[in-house]
């Protein structure tokens, strides 16, 4: 009686959200906190995306290929191997629920990233006429048609033009990017990627190449002695990242289970990301049982403002549709080159990686106080030391690194539990004030690894079968000037708690609370310049309920309240709330999504999550008062055919102008339009 009572009085409310096969990316939405993590989950969420259009066969899969999922423990992982090893193939997906430490959820959320295959070894070698008879290959566009002109692109007279010639994008607003993927098993996989942004020119003016971005790799792995070999756009990820780290997916400070966990070595590039990779070659080769060595090399250009022989910025966001961005373009060139030993033992793994690169001009970014150490120079340099043992229920692991001029940067965790349903996790983190890496990205509270001290502490529990306790405590100090920070030795702290609870197997509930102090400049009235301590409270909850087989509701609601200690506050709150339908032997499927948002000013903005086409990462920002309405209709044929379409709409209704510089939009509306289509054989 309880259960159908709950379940009315949700039904009764606002439901918003998310695809079944979609339920992982929850944490994303729940953690994300400002448009830094949000470029950063963007790329993630394409990664994930990637694994679930090629997924494992459960029966052969690997320890490196688990660790490719955030929500998997070492734990569950080695439980999952255990079990398949102990009792042979698996026959059905449902047969997970066996494994121990396996809950209804996290099998959910698996089952995306897997298939039942057959259990015979793998090939160690390759065939061509196994390549080309075996092989899988896929084409995907995508197109995105704006309704509403922005002011970069209204007429100007070419008077105003010669004058102003950045007040007017080169190309039309239109966006598209198309993808080829050929693959062989887990073995053999090659790629090309094509994207033009919205506003850069296409086949014409400073663009005579078409596309202004393109992308090409190629990917061996398990060939003989061979682990893997990767040429053209690649990724590299070693250690705990405080000397390489470009991939590593975290589901925030919230994912213990993922914060312990070794870089997985080379990936391919196959997103749409212009900046955060690699070009060249990168082979890992395995001398024997348990120790593989890497070396890899990269040659790229990049973008970025320079002056003389001096870099003052790197250009990241790969935006080329104005003059000031074609002068920017591939101004400079990188050489990188690194390698990496690895011990992987049974109760002990550890390794070592070095990282040298150079810049063709020197990097010397205009001189503002709280950027005295930042990098600088024309070359840099890193090696690391990275381990972690087995003692009983314990894992210790971690790294330390120093770079060309022996600055220092540590990390280390400690991690406990009494059974694969409990963790407890500290960790410990110190990077020098001066320590430089331009390829680094570790565990931390900065978006640069330098000038920080941190102590962490994590729990994860099952109290009770169907209830999930997790939460953490992150205490960070700065010992020197930050942006926006004008006092050194300044200290905050970042705490929340969430409980989850799914007392049926359809019907999955979560709450969570947030709260952050981060010190910040502020100004009186008079004019004085103080330091004070600026909280965010954050509140989010959500509920997701599967009807039945092919009907699915979510709703989220969230409330943010921010603002310097002892002054006024300003807050936010949103409620959103959507519904999928998946007919079984049906071939539209269909999601809605509606949102409604409130907020005092932007320094209370909110995030919200909403249904997408694939390869796209549907997170939006909002301030002030509106609403969000999004329509997903996906029309498929015999797994060969995708067509995806999306109708977004925002109504805004405390303005009369969208967005600001080459980006407004006259008037309280905006409307957009996706268009995807997938061919597979």
């Amino acid at each position: 009686m309880f259960k159908r009572l709950l379940i009315c009085c949700i039904l009764k409310s606002c439901f918003v959200i998310s695809i079944q096969a979609q339920l992982v990316w929850k944490n994303l939405e729940v953690n994300i906190e400002n448009d830094e993590n949000l470029s950063e989950l963007e790329q993630q969420y394409e990664e994930l995306s990637e694994l679930t259009e090629h997924p494992f066969n459960i029966n052969t899969i690997t320890k490196e290929e688990l660790e490719q999922l955030p929500f998997l423990s070492d734990q569950l992982i080695e439980n999952i191997l255990y079990y398949v090893y102990k009792y042979g193939p698996l026959l059905s997906e449902k047969e997970l629920l066996g494994v121990e430490g396996m809950d209804w959820q996290t099998r959910d959320i698996l089952q995306n990233f897997i298939y039942i295959g057959d259990s015979g070894k793998q090939r160690n070698r390759l065939d061509i006429k196994d390549i080309m008879k075996y092989n899988k290959q896929e084409l995907v566009t995508r197109v995105d048609v704006p309704f509403n002109q922005k002011a970069g692109y209204a007429d100007y007279s070419k008077t105003v033009l010669e004058e102003s010639p950045n007040k007017k994008y080169m190309g039309n607003p239109v966006y598209h990017n198309i993808r080829y993927k050929f693959q062989y098993g887990q073995q053999l996989f090659v790629g090309i990627t094509a994207e033009k942004d919205s506003g850069e020119p296409f086949f014409t003016g400073h663009n005579k190449k078409g596309y202004d971005y393109y992308g090409f790799y190629m990917m061996l792995q398990n060939v003989a002695n061979l682990k893997t070999l990767v040429i053209g756009n690649y990724k590299a990820s070693f250690g705990y990242g405080l000397v390489m780290n470009m991939n590593n997916f975290s589901l925030g400070k919230s994912g213990i289970g993922n914060n312990i966990r070794f870089g997985k070595g080379f990936s391919k590039h196959a997103s749409t990301d212009e900046y955060n990779y690699l070009q060249g070659l990168g082979v890992t080769y395995r001398l024997s049982k348990r120790w593989d060595m890497s070396a890899f090399y990269s040659y790229r250009k990049m973008d970025g403002n320079a002056e003389d022989m001096f870099i003052k910025t790197l250009k990241i966001d790969g935006f080329h549709r104005l003059k000031k961005d074609m002068e920017k373009k591939n101004m400079l060139s990188n050489h990188l080159i690194g390698c990496n030993l690895t011990y992987n033992g049974k109760f002990v793994e550890y390794g070592l990686t070095a990282v040298y690169n150079k810049f063709n001009k020197m990097l010397n970014p205009d001189f503002r106080p709280y950027n005295k150490y930042y990098p600088r120079g024309k070359s840099f340099f890193n090696v690391g030391g990275f381990y972690k043992f087995f003692l009983n229920r314990f894992t210790f692991s971690g790294e330390a690194a120093i770079d060309k001029c022996g600055k220092l940067s540590m990390l280390h965790i400690i991690s406990y539990s009494p059974d694969v349903n409990n963790r407890i996790i500290f960790m410990n983190r110190y990077y020098d004030v001066k320590y430089q890496t331009l390829y680094g990205n570790a565990f931390g509270e900065n978006s640069r690894m330098q000038n920080e001290l941190g102590f962490y502490l994590g729990l994860e529990s099952s109290i009770l079968s169907k209830i999930k306790l997790s939460g953490y405590i992150d205490l960070f100090h700065f010992p020197y000037l930050k942006y926006r920070v004008d006092h050194v030795h300044t200290t905050g702290f970042d705490t929340s708690v969430r409980i989850d609870y799914s007392p049926i197997n359809s019907l999955t509930m979560l709450i969570k609370y947030n709260c952050k102090n981060k010190p910040l400049n502020f100004q009186s009235d008079d004019g004085k310049k103080y330091v004070l301590a600026n909280l965010r409270h954050r509140l989010h909850s959500q509920f997701l309920y599967d009807m039945n087989s092919w009907l699915s509701l979510k709703t989220s609601l969230e409330y943010i309240r921010t603002g310097f200690y002892g002054l006024d506050k300003s807050s936010g709150f949103y409620i959103s709330e959507s519904v999928k339908m998946d007919i079984p032997s049906f071939p539209l499927k269909l999601a809605f999504s509606s949102a409604w948002f409130s907020t005092d000013d932007t320094s209370s903005k909110i995030y919200m999550y909403e249904p997408g086409i694939l390869y796209s990462f549907s997170m939006y920002s909002f301030y002030g008062k509106g609403s969000r309405h999004a329509f997903n209709l996906v029309y498929e044929w015999k797994d060969k055919l995708s067509v995806h379409t999306k109708l977004g709409w925002t109504h805004y209704t405390d303005r009369n102008k969208i967005g600001t510089g080459l980006e407004e939009i006259d008037g309280n509306n905006k409307l957009d339009l996706q268009l995807q289509l997938k061919l597979k054989w």
